[in-house]
């Protein structure tokens, strides 16, 4: 019997394999600043060193000493005072290059006094133990230093003397989103002051003791810059929280108490290697550290290649395995580091990651490309392919199943199938891989084999006994190295649930299910010009309701020159992004064949001419008759690149469709080969854009396609296992707070296909985790799995109008206050979810005004609690969290305003109550109460008028100069670049208070006076200009010539 000795000295695993929680717990009340000391002598006891530091000028002493311990060399005054200066607190260098110093440039050059030059390392990636991690706390950051208010913070872990990781806290019971919303608010107010060397945080963890979460600094950052649109302060809002992880073991089990937390997260090994080997830097200057399961699966299959290695089991089964998470999870980042971290081994002369090729998009070329140059090989030729494998220097190659074929049919005894090679493969789920994999085994001798799937072929849901060589996945790929199913993704927050309707359209449906029953005329039946104009006529009357178009607006970075980069080869043109507010989400409708997609494209054209107001962007594409199901469910593929195989007919159908988007894009497109290719790519941009409301397909997009704006899916076509959780997994995309699910519309009856879909590839308990509940159990409450009980909307209004009269004149006394936002806020999240459902129309329970009245004390709380913190050391707005995302989606706009002055106008401004409506209207909207006294101002000194907005933009007109005159005479700026200055901010839709422009039109102010007189007089320069802005953006022409 052979002897086995465990190889592979397995490295401390950066995820604990499974992990027990501590089990005592004190029952007593514990301090934030006791939870902070008893976490501080947790990581003392783990090897971290404390440190007594809270100025700057020890911190930047320390530095210095942890860089000349890690380097083995002393600076001199002189060399540490240019190296710092110019390498770390660099002042033209702020939170991306600092990162990139962190990811990327870890090695700078100092320049020595004798002239020469010598590589200073800021953290050791290859030994990570050469690292010291030390603790401070309690760390102050004064005005003196720049910074907008004195904030002291709370734990911060120093990585060689930098200050890498930042921990808030927050005592027990308290909303962990408190400590979320202050580092927010250090990041606007004080990170960046002094030298700024709180600007190289990598990650930030935030906790209330019992819940504990971790981010990045681009979460972190990027939420700062999405809330700060030009309408409005740099306000919280729930969306940017949702991207904040859970910690957890191997089995995906979650580690949120702060204890067990620090024993996993802060093991020294395991925070050492997060930041060193698992976060991504990406071509948008985005940080993302890699989640627990991502990791995990990175390391197994590390590990498998070792030991398969050591055994010489590579070019078996033995030496691969396969990577088991869901759709939506983030498997493409995986695999990728895993390739990137695979080609650094030793003996490994090569790593090949093959996608399919379709899911080389713009995008994850971009990505790829980011990581090695030039490693993203993305035409149709063999010929890079073959130059790639020769190349010793091209360590990973990125390639198509379509080109690897090709090359291994063409070069049957190439040298680079005796090379040591890992391949893994992305979706491998595929129909292709039966083939593939087989030419692989017969071709290459000394291989790994790694596949990624959201969806495995098991044996419930394999191919019957014709057809490929293999049939389970497990058969193709060996073990199944890690699991991250959809319950554990929706559990986690990252991807969404779904909601299913199921849309009766026969009066006898056949059971889709039944092989006697189901043929090619019951096929027909559903293509009856009847039903194809019934569900058309339905989704045209229900789109509004399943998008929110027209109704919920968010902001969203778009893409301004689509055509331009689909046309570029290879990411050769640079995209170019601008902020913009969108109304609603955007939708596919997968259907069942190619003779389908044409009749109702038809269809959607004939009732949009009959009634414009139900007018959508509406486009189609496919390139073949794909079957109607394979027997497992896998969706055929269809070609992006070609149309040669359509027939005469479909063909010319399409050319026709592609005319209507050319005339509807002004592009210039059609089926030809070159002109298709530029098509898809074009389509698959406008909608990741919004600006195609909805797709028709028969496969494509259906598979591999990421739109975050996508939230409906109609689907009149006979989905099963695979190809059912594949499409229904494009509309779960995490986005914001007002896309709480993803909606599946169902013209045919696949419920018992979706119940084994989901029990298959969830769990059996999945059901209720995968998919909304019904309408009843939001409207009157349900209880949980667990027993839980969850109040339904009913309750919530009743305890609000029973708790919350609107006949008491205010909410008195400040936990009552905290009472109310935090039901409001619930009540204003429920909304959002119940508007999709056509049972709450007429079952709101609360009036239109009512709602409007709750609206407008939620907003005066809010200022309210917003203007406290003004010489407060803590910020009271910290303790809760206010919907803004939601609030703006009942928003007012000044045209409603004016329609109500014009109606009080025509009473001849007797109608009292009208006014009262406008008072209360401009109350509840966020962005009205900033126009306010313009407002009231307009309503009292109307005249007899005709044209009510046009008097209103002469009145703004007028106002807004008389204003900025005054400001311009009383802080004694400069006129001209102070107007030129506004009017980039109106077009920007924001006051840049960064760079050098604001400085541009300051006065000369002595540089003598004290260092805080320039920097007081600018910060009451900014605070005006802010002003100004709110009170009169959005509102009037955004030029600001001057008027004489």
């Amino acid at each position: 019997m052979e002897q086995y000795n465990i190889v592979a000295a397995t490295t401390e695993n950066t995820v604990v394999t499974s992990y027990e929680p501590v089990k005592k717990r004190s029952d007593s009340y514990q301090s934030e600043a006791a939870l902070e000391r008893e976490f501080i002598q947790l990581l003392t006891q783990q090897g971290y060193s404390y440190l007594p530091i809270r100025q700057e000028a020890d911190l930047i002493a320390n530095l210095r000493r942890q860089l000349e311990a890690l380097n083995d060399y002393q600076f001199t005054d002189s060399e540490w005072e240019q190296f710092f200066q110019n390498a770390i607190a660099n002042p033209n260098e702020h939170i991306v290059e600092k990162t990139r110093k962190i990811q990327e440039d870890f090695v700078q050059v100092l320049r020595r006094d004798d002239g020469t030059s010598k590589n200073i390392s800021l953290i050791d990636k290859k030994n990570i133990h050469n690292n010291r991690l030390q603790v401070i706390n309690q760390y102050e950051v004064s005005q003196e230093q720049g910074a907008k208010h004195d904030n002291r913070y709370d734990v911060t872990v120093l990585v060689n003397g930098l200050p890498l990781v930042h921990i808030e806290l927050k005592r027990r019971g308290v909303a962990i989103r408190e400590a979320f919303n202050q580092i927010n608010r250090y990041q606007r107010d004080s990170f960046w002051a002094g030298c700024g060397l709180f600007e190289y945080v990598q990650i930030f963890v935030i906790s209330n003791g019992t819940n504990t979460k971790y981010y990045s600094t681009s979460t972190r950052f990027n939420a700062i810059r999405e809330a700060s649109s030009g309408k409005t302060k740099k306000q919280k809002t729930s969306n940017s929280f949702e991207f904040t992880s859970f910690w957890a073991d191997a089995n995906n089990k979650v580690i949120p108490d702060l204890i067990d937390f620090t024993r996993t997260f802060f093991a020294r090994h395991t925070l050492l290697n997060v930041l060193t080997r698992y976060c991504i830097f990406t071509s948008e200057n985005m940080l993302m550290v890699m989640r627990p399961y991502q990791i995990t699966a990175t390391e197994r299959i590390l590990n498998r290649i070792e030991i398969a290695n050591n055994y010489k089991k590579y070019g078996t089964i033995q030496g691969g395995g396969y990577i088991w998470h869901t759709t939506g999870s983030g498997k493409t980042l995986t695999s990728f580091k895993t390739a990137r971290l695979a080609s650094q081994l030793d003996y490994i002369d090569k790593v090949l990651f093959v996608a399919d090729r379709k899911d080389l998009d713009y995008q994850t070329m971009k990505e790829y490309d980011r990581f090695e140059k030039g490693a993203a090989n993305s035409n149709t030729s063999t010929a890079i392919l073959k130059k790639q494998l020769e190349d010793g220097n091209a360590h990973i190659i990125i390639t198509t199943i379509q080109k690897l074929s090709t090359f291994i049919k063409k070069y049957p005894a190439h040298e680079v199938y005796q090379k040591h090679v890992v391949i893994i493969f992305d979706e491998c789920h595929r129909s292709q891989f039966g083939d593939m994999h087989t030419a692989i085994v017969k071709n290459f001798k000394k291989y790994h084999l790694f596949g990624f799937t959201g969806t495995p072929i098991f044996a419930a849901n394999a191919r019957g006994a014709g057809g490929a060589q293999f049939f389970t996945t497990a058969q193709t790929f060996g073990d199944q190295l890690h699991t991250y199913t959809i319950v554990d993704a929706i559990n986690d927050k990252n991807v969404l649930p779904f909601r299913v309707d199921y849309i009766q359209t026969m009066d006898a449906e056949p059971d889709i299910d039944d092989k006697a029953v189901w043929d090619i005329d019951r096929e027909k039946a559903f293509m009856a010009p009847e039903r194809i104009e019934l569900v058309t006529r339905y989704i045209l009357e229900h789109f509004d309701q399943k998008t929110y178009r027209g109704d919920k607006t968010y902001l969203f970075h778009t893409l301004t020159n689509i055509a331009e980069v689909a046309s570029g080869k290879n990411g050769a043109v640079e995209e170019i992004k601008q902020k913009q507010r969108l109304s609603g989400f955007n939708s596919i409708f997968a259907v069942a064949s190619v003779d389908m997609a044409k009749l109702y494209y038809q269809e959607f054209k004939k009732q949009m001419a009959a009634d414009p107001a139900k007018r959508l962007r509406v486009a189609t594409i496919y390139s073949y008759g794909a079957n109607e199901e394979e027997a497992d469910g896998i969706l055929d593929e269809e070609n992006s690149e070609d149309t040669s195989a359509l027939d005469q007919n479909s063909r010319d159908f399409l050319e026709a469709a592609i005319r209507d988007y050319n005339e509807m894009f002004h592009t210039n497109y059609s089926t030809d080969s070159d002109k298709f290719q530029n098509y898809y790519k074009d389509v698959s941009l406008r909608m990741k854009n919004k600006e195609l409301d909805l797709l028709i397909v028969v496969n494509m997009f259906l598979t591999g396609f990421d739109a975050t704006t996508l939230n409906t899916l109609w689907v009149d076509k006979n989905l099963k296992m695979h190809g059912l959780i594949q499409a229904f997994s494009r509309t779960n995309r995490i986005l914001n707070s007002i896309k709480t699910f993803g909606n599946i519309v169902c013209f045919r009856n696949l419920q018992k296909r979706v119940d084994s879909a989901i029990a298959l590839f969830g769990d059996r308990e999945a059901g209720g985790i995968v998919l909304l509940h019904k309408f009843d159990d939001y409207y009157y409450g349900y209880t949980t799995q667990d027993g839980k009980d969850k109040p339904g909307y009913v309750d919530m209004i009743r305890e609000l109008t029973e708790k919350f009269p609107l006949t008491e004149p205010r909410i008195e006394g400040e936990e009552n206050q905290k009472k109310f936002i935090a039901l409001f806020g619930a009540i204003l999240r429920m909304r959002n979810l119940l508007l999709s459902f056509d049972d709450f129309k007429g079952k709101e329970l609360i009036s239109e005004r009512d709602l409007q009245d709750y609206l407008g004390r939620y907003q005066d709380l809010r200022d309210e609690w917003v203007n406290r913190t003004k010489g407060e050391k803590e910020d009271i707005t910290d303790d809760i969290v206010f919907e803004i995302e939601l609030i703006r989606q009942i928003e007012i706009n000044i045209d409603y305003i004016l329609m109500l002055v014009k109606k009080y106008h025509d009473s001849n401004c007797d109608d009292k109550e009208i006014l009262v409506t406008i008072q209360k209207a401009v109350d509840a909207s966020p962005e009205l109460r900033s126009k306010k006294q313009l407002i009231e101002m307009f309503i009292a000194g109307i005249n007899d008028v005709d044209d009510v907005m046009a008097e209103w933009q002469g009145f703004v007109a007028a106002e807004r100069e008389k204003e900025l005159v005054q400001i311009i005479q009383e802080e004694k700026l400069k006129e001209p670049e102070t107007r030129k200055f506004l009017e980039n901010a109106f077009r920007d839709g924001e006051i840049k208070t960064t760079g050098t422009d604001i400085d541009k039109l300051m006065p000369p102010v002595s540089r003598f006076g004290g260092g805080g007189a320039r920097a007081k007089k600018k910060q009451g320069v900014i605070d005006k200009l802010k002003g100004f802005f709110e009170r009169f953006f959005g509102i009037g022409e955004a030029s600001f010539d001057k008027v004489n």
